[in-house]
């Protein structure tokens, strides 16, 4: 025993022992063995002791159990220790913890069938897998089918995939999924979908070709081996199928609980179907050949629905209706074929009943005569030399015969439907390689074995041997590549067996021989067996108990054969005779066809290579002898030559293994059975697959990965800078033997035991170092401990002492207070004592004082009393003699004073008869009524300047008349109180006496009313209180409400504010859909758009079509169908210019062909009509536009008519009105001259004022027109030279270009505006005339109601010059009072007092209206001369353009324009103009070779979005809509074509994205639009677009820009793609955290860093690159963080998605590495002022599996952490990561099964999509918020470089 050996077969060392029951159990040795030891002491994990024997002979320990950490690896070769516990166990582990079904081992692909529906084959997993090498990913079924197809790209070599596995095992699902996958990744399904053809054959097959067994439901009774055709470009192009040995006695015979094939039973459950009465079927119950297995249900299968979906794959592949029902018509047959009773007529002969209804429902079905097959069912024709004989069979032959013809016409109707399937898959494209798809069965053994089982065995040890060759094949090339000595690998070979089966005179020979035999028998080919082989071959042995069978030492197993049956499925022979009667069937067109081929054997694809072998070979018809000896051949023959047929085709392939294990017999999900596994995995060559590696070095390691993995184990001396030498010098120290291991040019490859050891070295080491660092850290922290008890016992020190002195200075302060307290205690009672004796004394002498001061109080109360009494009494009488003294008093003075009263009366009266006296009274009247004359007249001449001071003089006049009429008043009551004074007195003292006694009434009432006031008062209060509790609990009830009020309010405002954010947040999301829909719906239409444009250029080269000439459309088209129809000079000279390199196409599919050919000429149909239709239409346009030209001469005659009468009824009013407002004037001067000191004459000047102004105003009206009249006339003389011209140059003009006559509808639209100005003008002018008449006519009252007062003031004046000089003053006195009265009462009758200053005001306001209005009709003015002189320009520049075209005699007479000469501009406008034949040039210079490099680096931002503007707005400017949709044309179809041609380049495309969404922003900031425009400068607004609407072409420009953003992010991805994986997940950026574990034969890709190998700097780099090109030309900024966003997306998505497909990544030492590299990731945001952007968000479901990874995974905390923590990922994320953790050093633990289904219960209610990978072709949809440009237009410069030296600037 070796060192090594001896080390590992230690104390607690694991060993594998083997058990009845479970194969094989796991036992730990309780003490080391040594070399004498014959028994190993053992515990097995139940904790059982176990004593084990040890083989005395060949002392061969049992096999040692792998580390941990290497059990559930991704390859059985990855195991230290390759032998069958180990493969058994490593299975079981990953089939029951991990629900992981596939594992390789070597070369072979292991899967389990797992009995339920798994999530792991949709078009996510597929994406997933494409690409990728086969070891970096988790073993799948795709990763077999990805290998063979990149291999076929790569090597040219075709490739097979050989999937086999015993009935059960999932052998037809496995090659379904591997077509799927071809399907998928071949990129065919947008053409042919010739896939979709192979995938449809599955259900045909399995419903003719499959049926239920005891060990599958829908287990597959036939081989096949189907090729998958692709073309150069690896695309499927069709496909072929091979079947191999049909079950045909399943149609006679079943076992019990097993059915016969499927199709049998969907025809009886779809019986009742209306089309499928006439075949007389019923239930499967029914039929012999339907109901012998007992149970012709499968629970959960649906036959009728069966049914449908075989029909409608009949459908797809091509077989119709008719062909359909005449297949369901022979199944038919066969079913009452089987019901056919034969009965026994005597001992060697038998009949059939007459009338049998089975039968005569047979021959109907079948159209053949019931006489002839009831006749030939029951005989038989023997031939001999000379004669022929026709002989009766007894029953048991009739019935074999009879199931023998129903066994051969099943065979024919299988055969017809393979040969039309592969007709349907079948492609005239030329194939230029294949990949085969082998689904075979499995070796098979039963207890009672027949031909079946050997022809199938037989077929698995040729399998088996060309799988050892593959496998040994591999192992040699694998050692001479890395040049280690090759010693020869014993493995088993299993040619002796194969010899002893197809070699001469081996089993099938003697079968055969056998079978030509004329009374051969079963039993004499036994005993022929037995004499040849018995003895001679050791593989060959004879039962004990039987001489009627024999036994065979398979690969696999021993297998029983019985000899029973053997010749008669050999022969497999049917009546002649049955045969030629099913041949004369005259009725039934596909029998006849199932037979008329029986002398022929051709395949049905008619290829060589693709010839199908099946149970009975077709031979040639060209010769009938030769015929019917083909005919004769037997099915071992034809197997033997099919198998060898396919042998060949495997030998001339790369084989590619799927070995299917079926894990238990029940069906149970997930349910694994050691003993039914390991019987498999022995049968399918698995264990020798190990056996052969484990013979040589099945360990291997580059020196990269060793060093890595064990550089614990090394010294600091011994690493070198050379690693290789480094490992040398380490292996030699750590193992002895130099046999263990091998040094290769770049690995190291280990016998097996080896990594284990090595593994156990490091554990050690690693043990030590754990138990060293925990030493020091146990110290360091029980220092810790230990000086914390320190540092906490002297703080309780120091506080105990401090309250130890606290408690004594306390009781020192309580002593101390103690004796304060006595002091004042003491002191208190003495002072009270003292205070109640004083206060007694003072009491005694208060009450003393009291008493003697109330004695005294009465005494003087007394007397005052008495005082009053006599003051009131002496005060009575003086009043009573006071009152009679006066009263006589005053009656002496009234009659004294009424005497002298009346002779002053009559004295007055004498003196008012007087004029002289009457004038000096009123000498200071008439002063008044002047200076209000005075005030008056000034008030007039203020009121022309301000209105307000003539009211305050009004308002004086009227209060003044008001205190006037006062004191009028005054006097004359106080004459009438003189008069009623007199009679006042006695009235007085009546009412004196009655005012008494009603004072003492009121005193009565009024105590009276206080006591009821007072009970009131009383009442009230308490009514007060009861209101006032009753408010209060109002106001607390209304608190209450309030508060509940505001509960309610704000419960409804969260959930208002709540449910307004989720209908906003469902809003954004479904703009986001829709935005998101829209967008993958442009790039399909991008991609159908190219793939047609690809079509019709394969067309055009395979028909040499010339492309149709460009033809004008109509400028009315859609902007759409002007992008997506361009066919311009443009695209015909750079189609032209790239013709000649085009590369001639491969051939096409000709049903394609043909359809495209099809609608080829359906377009060029269509477009001969268009052409035809513009044509016509253009006729028509000339001979209208001819008669427009007459009606618009006539009606310009008609109109220059019109106006100039207008003109001259205008020139007529304003000449009437000028002398109407003279003779006005004439007359208010005349009157103001007359009556100048009359009052009102200032007003009269300034109604001249504003007469004047009107007329002044109509001066410039006039002018105006006159003005309007000349530039009329010149346009008018103008238009008449250009019709002259146009007449002597309209056939050439419109010959030339189409584009003159919209010039001269501009000019016919300029006119028309003209007029319309006109209209306008004139217009206005008759509203101004109507007003000012209105004016006048209000004008002309108030002067005649002036007159009239002039008239009446006139005539009283002349009446007061009448009077004598005393009576004029009065008179005129009085007419001034008469007329302020009549003022004051009008301005007091009316509604408003202040009518005069309202009337004042409106002509104030009509001033002003009128100047407003003056105002505003000069700006009009100002606006239409402006655009008139715009028109002008433009007919001014038509005229200099025509004029080229005239001769200079002409010239010379040509009128000049008197008024507005357009100038040129001197500043530049911003615009670009060029010729119309430049336009191919500006694009080619500035958009096909134009180099971003150059543009991005040198030049602005964005300069050909500008330049293609500026050019398009001189299209604009000049009203051209032809250029600018052929500008807007070409822009697009050229960048298309730019992006077309270098899409892949991600600088090209960011240029143009950039350059496009510029040219939208500028469409936008220059359209007009008030939201775009508020951003613009003054300069900017003046250069808007005028004259066409683009926002058709905005959106057209949008769609391109989403197309290109697309682009972009695919281009970026594809960049990306290759860095992500590496960068993120393999790369070790914190080294020496990951150790590589061990690896198999499918070397995963390595995580160390070498040359070549991309790094999280790579990636950061290249994030680096994208962002500085974004920004160096230009992108809009959010534009910028929609990129990152979709670019951090793509990472996290792709991260994740590799790490849910790769169990050896799945580590905590690879979380820790993943949550750096997020960091460095996020540190590069935060760098470029991106956190913001969205970016860091998309990245969250990869940070939570890092965290998950991470986190402790055992208690029930740890699983409400983990479904807390992991939002952002899916329960089947989680459980997906949970399951594939894998330790990657033994200090860790893995996840317990338990633990996953608590994370699964807990996560059961989550509501999400059931998909596992993330979707990384997912592009959030982009948006292009508006961003407007600051640069101004007219400050680009065009440099030279870019060669557009033809542009002019404008």
């Amino acid at each position: 025993m070796n060192q090594e050996l001896d080390f590992m077969f230690l104390k607690y060392a694991r060993v594998w022992i083997p058990d009845p029951e479970e194969v094989w159990k796991s036992a730990e040795l309780l003490k080391d063995y040594k070399a004498a030891d014959s028994v190993l002491h053992l515990q097995l994990e139940d904790g059982k002791d176990l004593e084990y024997k040890l083989d005395p002979k060949t002392k061969n320990l049992p096999h040692l159990r792998n580390p941990d950490i290497l059990v559930g690896e991704n390859d059985l070769t990855a195991l230290s220790y390759l032998h069958e516990p180990a493969v058994l166990h490593n299975l079981k582990v990953r089939f029951i913890d991990s629900k992981l079904i596939y594992t390789y081992c070597g070369i072979v692909l292991v899967a389990i069938n797992p009995y339920e529906t798994l999530p792991i084959y949709g078009a996510d997993i597929i994406n997933a897998y494409s690409g990728q090498n086969m070891g970096d990913m988790d073993p799948h079924i795709f990763a077999v089918a990805e290998e063979a197809y990149k291999q076929m790209a790569r090597d040219e070599r075709n490739q097979s995939i050989i999937v086999s596995g015993e009935s059960g095992a999932g052998k037809t699902v496995s090659a379904k999924y591997a077509m799927r996958y071809f399907a998928t990744v071949s990129g065919s399904a947008s053409e042919a979908n010739v896939e979709e053809k192979v995938l449809a054959s599955n259900p045909i097959m399995e419903a003719i070709g499959n049926a239920k067994t005891t060990r599958n439901d829908n287990s597959s009774r036939f081989g096949k081996y189907i090729e998958i055709g692709f073309d150069k470009r690896y695309h499927i192009i069709g496909a072929n199928m091979r079947t191999y040995l049909l079950e045909k006695s399943r149609v006679v015979f079943q076992a019990d609980d097993e059915r016969n094939y499927h199709i049998f039973y969907q025809l009886c459950a779809a019986s009742r179907f209306p089309e499928l009465k006439a075949l007389k079927l019923g239930s499967a119950n029914d039929f012999h050949y339907t109901k012998q297995g007992r149970n012709p249900a499968i629970d959960g299968v649906d036959d009728a629905k069966e049914m449908s979906t075989t029909r409608q794959a009949f459908t797809l592949l091509g077989i119709n209706e008719s062909y359909q029902m005449g297949l369901f018509q022979v199944l038919a047959a066969i079913l009452h074929l089987g019901n056919v009773e034969v009965k026994d007529r005597d001992a060697d002969s038998s009949i059939i009943p007459p009338n049998n209804g089975h039968l005569l429902t047979f021959c109907e079905l079948m159209g053949v005569t019931y006489q002839d097959m009831s006749h030939w069912l029951c005989h038989k024709k023997l031939k001999t030399t000379s004669e022929t004989y026709i002989k009766p069979v007894p029953k048991l032959q009739a019935i074999n015969a009879r199931d023998a013809l129903a066994k051969h016409i099943y065979a024919k109707l299988f055969n017809w439907i393979v040969d039309h399937v592969n007709k349907a898959l079948h492609t005239t494209v030329k194939q230029h390689s294949f990949i085969g798809v082998l689904d075979i069965y499995g070796f098979e053994t039963f207890e009672i074995n027949s031909f079946e089982q050997f022809c199938i065995n037989y077929a698995n040890e040729k399998l088996q041997q060309q799988f050892n060759m593959h496998v040994f094949k591999l192992e040699q090339e694998e050692y001479m590549k890395e040049q280690i000595p090759w010693t020869l690998i014993d493995f088993y070979d299993n040619q002796p067996c194969i010899n002893l089966i197809e070699a001469k005179m081996g089993v099938l020979d003697l079968l055969d021989e056998e079978c030509k035999m004329p009374k051969g028998s079963d039993d004499s080919w036994a005993q022929k067996l037995y004499n040849t082989h018995l003895k001679t071959c050791a593989l060959f042995e004879k039962p004990r108990m039987s001489n009627k069978a024999f036994i065979i030492q398979h690969f696999a197993d021993k297998v029983e054969y019985q000899c029973e049956g053997f010749l008669e499925k050999n022969k497999d022979t049917v009546n002649e005779e049955q045969i030629r009667v099913l041949k004369a069937s005259k009725k039934f067109d596909l029998l006849v066809e199932l037979f008329q081929d029986e002398e022929k054997a051709t395949s049905p694809t008619g290829a060589p290579t693709g010839k199908r072998t099946v149970l009975s070979v077709k031979p040639d018809k060209s010769r009938q002898g030769q015929a019917s000896k083909e005919h004769k051949k037997t099915v071992g023959l034809q197997f033997r030559n099919s198998l060898q047929l396919l042998m060949e085709t495997l030998n001339a392939t790369t084989p590619h293994y799927v070995r299917c294990i079926k894990p238990n017999d029940y069906k149970h999900a997930f349910t694994f059975d050691p003993k039914r596994a390991v019987q498999q995995l022995r049968a399918c060559g698995v264990l020798e697959t190990i056996r052969i590696s484990a013979a040589g070095f099945p360990s291997r390691w580059t020196y990269q990965e060793f060093f890595s993995r064990y550089r614990v184990l090394m010294k600091q001396k011994d690493v070198l800078p050379d690693k290789k030498l480094t490992c040398k010098n380490v292996l030699e120290k750590l193992v002895q033997d130099p046999d263990k291991y091998q040094f290769g040019k770049t690995k190291i490859f280990f016998r097996a035991g080896q990594v284990a050891y090595l593994e156990k070295l490091r554990a050690d080491k690693l043990r030590a170092a754990c138990i060293r660092i925990q030493k020091t850290i146990r110290c360091w922290l029980a220092r810790k401990k230990y000086l914390r008890m320190k540092g906490a016992a002297v703080t309780v020190q120091r506080y105990v002492r401090g309250h130890q002195a606290r408690c004594l200075a306390k009781f020192l302060r309580r002593t101390r207070a103690a004796v304060v307290v006595q002091k004042f205690q003491r002191m208190h009672v003495q002072r009270s004592r003292y205070r109640r004796m004083q206060a007694a004394a003072l009491a005694v002498q208060c009450i003393l004082r009291a008493y003697m001061a109330r004695q005294r109080y009465k005494a003087l109360v007394r007397e005052h009393r008495a005082v009053i009494i006599q003051k009131t009494v002496r005060g009575w009488l003086a009043r009573q003699w006071y009152k009679r003294t006066l009263a006589a008093v005053v009656r002496l003075q009234c009659c004294v004073r009424r005497m002298r009263a009346r002779r002053e009366l009559k004295k007055l009266k004498i003196e008012a008869r007087s004029v002289e006296h009457f004038k000096k009274l009123n000498i200071g009247m008439e002063n008044k009524i002047m200076q209000l004359q005075r005030r008056v007249d000034e008030q007039n001449k203020e009121n022309r300047l301000i209105s307000e001071r003539l009211m305050g003089l009004e308002s004086s006049h009227a209060a003044e008349g008001e205190r006037l009429r006062a004191e009028l008043s005054r006097l004359r009551s106080a004459e009438d109180d003189a008069k009623s004074n007199a009679n006042r007195v006695t009235t007085l003292l009546e009412e004196l006496a009655r005012l008494r006694k009603e004072l003492e009434t009121t005193r009565s009432e009024k105590k009276v009313i206080e006591d009821w006031a007072e009970t009131y008062r009383d009442e009230m209060e308490q009514m007060v209180a009861e209101l006032k509790e009753q408010n209060g609990l109002l106001k607390s009830e209304k608190d209450d409400l309030n508060r509940l009020i505001q509960e309610q309010n704000l419960q409804m405002t969260e959930k208002m504010c709540k449910a307004i954010q989720e209908e906003t947040q469902q809003l954004e999301t479904d703009l986001n859909e829709e935005r998101s829909r829209y967008q993958n719906l442009l790039t399909e239409h991008l991609r159908l758009e190219e793939r047609y444009d690809d079509l019709k250029e394969e067309i055009t080269l395979s028909m040499a079509v010339p492309k149709p000439g460009h033809r004008r459309t109509d400028s009315t088209h859609s902007s759409n169908e002007s992008e997506y129809t361009y066919n311009s000079e443009l695209a015909e000279s750079e189609e032209g210019s790239r013709g000649g390199e085009d590369v001639t196409r491969g051939n096409l599919d000709m049903s394609l062909f043909l359809k495209l050919q099809k609608r080829v000429t359906e377009l060029e149909q269509e477009k001969q009509s268009l052409q035809n239709e513009l044509d016509r239409r253009e006729e028509q346009f000339q001979r209208a536009r001819a008669r427009d030209d007459e009606q618009h001469k006539k009606a310009r005659s008609a109109e220059l008519e019109y106006e100039s009468l207008k003109r001259q009824e205008l020139e007529s009013e304003n000449k009437k009105l000028k002398h109407d407002l003279g003779e006005m004037r004439q007359s208010l001067s005349g009157s103001a001259g007359a009556t100048s000191a009359a009052p009102g004459s200032p007003a009269y000047k300034v109604l001249l004022d504003q007469l004047n102004a009107s007329c002044e105003e109509l001066e410039v009206r006039k002018e105006e027109v006159l003005i309007l009249r000349s530039q009329l006339v010149s346009q008018k003389e103008a238009m008449q030279h250009k019709d002259e011209k146009q007449t002597m140059t309209e056939p050439v003009l419109y010959v030339e270009d189409v584009q003159k006559m919209r010039d001269a509808g501009e000019i016919t639209q300029a006119y028309i505006s003209l007029k319309d100005t006109n209209r306008l003008l004139e217009t206005q002018l008759q509203a101004q005339r109507r007003s000012h008449e209105n004016e006048v006519e209000v004008l002309r009252g108030e002067l005649q109601s002036i007159k009239e007062e002039n008239n009446r003031q006139q005539q009283l004046l002349a009446q007061n010059l009448q009077l004598p000089p005393e009576a004029r003053i009065e008179a005129s006195l009085q007419h001034e009072i008469t007329r302020l009265t009549n003022e004051n009462l009008e301005m007091l009758n009316t509604d408003d007092p202040k009518k005069y200053r309202e009337y004042r005001l409106n002509v104030l306001r009509r001033m002003i209206d009128l100047m407003e209005q003056l105002e505003k009709q000069d700006r009009t003015v100002r606006k239409l001369k402006k655009q008139l002189k715009v028109f002008a320009k433009k007919i001014g520049e038509l005229e200099g353009g025509q004029v080229e075209n005239v001769s200079p005699g002409q010239t010379v007479d040509e009128p000049i324009r008197p008024v507005n000469i357009p100038r040129r501009e001197k500043d530049f406008q911003g615009m670009l103009e060029y010729k119309k034949e430049d336009e191919l040039k500006l694009v080619k210079n500035l958009i096909l070779e134009l180099k971003p490099r150059g543009v991005a680096v040198n030049l602005i931002p964005g300069l050909p979005a500008y330049i293609l503007f500026m050019c398009l707005r001189h299209a604009d400017y000049v009203n051209d809509d032809q250029k600018v949709r052929t500008l807007l044309t070409s822009t697009i179809n050229s960048i298309k074509k730019v992006l077309k041609k270098r899409g892949d380049d991600f600088e090209t495309v960011s240029f143009w994205l950039s350059n496009t969404c510029r040219f939208l922003h500028c469409l936008k900031q220059y359209s007009g639009d008030e939201q775009f425009m508020k951003f613009n400068t003054t300069k900017q607004n003046d250069h808007c677009l005028s004259n066409f609407d683009l926002a058709e072409y905005r959106q057209v420009l949008s769609d391109l820009a989403i197309q290109i953003y697309q682009q972009l992010i695919k281009c970026m991805e594809n960049i990306l793609q290759p860095m992500i994986v590496s960068g993120m997940l393999e790369h070790e950026t914190i080294q020496g955290v990951s150790g590589v574990k061990p690896t198999g034969l499918r070397k995963r890709t390595s995580s160390i860093a070498d040359e070549g190998t991309y790094t999280l700097d790579s990636i950061l780099r290249q994030l680096n690159s994208f962002h500085s090109i974004m920004c160096q030309h230009g992108t809009d900024p959010e534009l910028i963080k929609q990129v990152v966003k979709q670019q951090f997306y793509i990472i996290g998505a792709v991260t994740l998605n590799n790490l849910l497909l790769r169990k050896d990544m799945c580590s905590w030492s690879k979380g820790m590495q993943i949550r750096y590299n997020v960091s460095q990731l996020e540190e590069w945001l935060r760098d470029k002022n991106l956190m913001n952007c969205g970016a860091k968000e998309t990245l969250e479901p990869l940070i939570q599996a890092a965290q998950l990874l991470q986190v402790k995974k055992k208690t029930d905390e740890d699983a409400e952490a983990i479904c807390s923590m992991c939002n952002a990922l899916s329960t089947a994320q989680i459980v997906k990561v949970l399951n594939l953790y894998t330790p990657v050093n033994e200090f860790e633990e893995r996840v317990a099964v338990t633990f996953i289904r608590t994370i699964q219960s807990r996560l059961r209610d989550r509501m999400e999509s059931p998909q596992l990978l993330m979707d990384t072709k997912m592009i959030y949809p982009v948006t292009f918020p508006f961003n407007p440009s600051s640069l101004a237009l007219e400050t680009i410069q065009i440099p030279g470089s870019l060669n557009l030296t033809f542009l002019t600037r404008v």
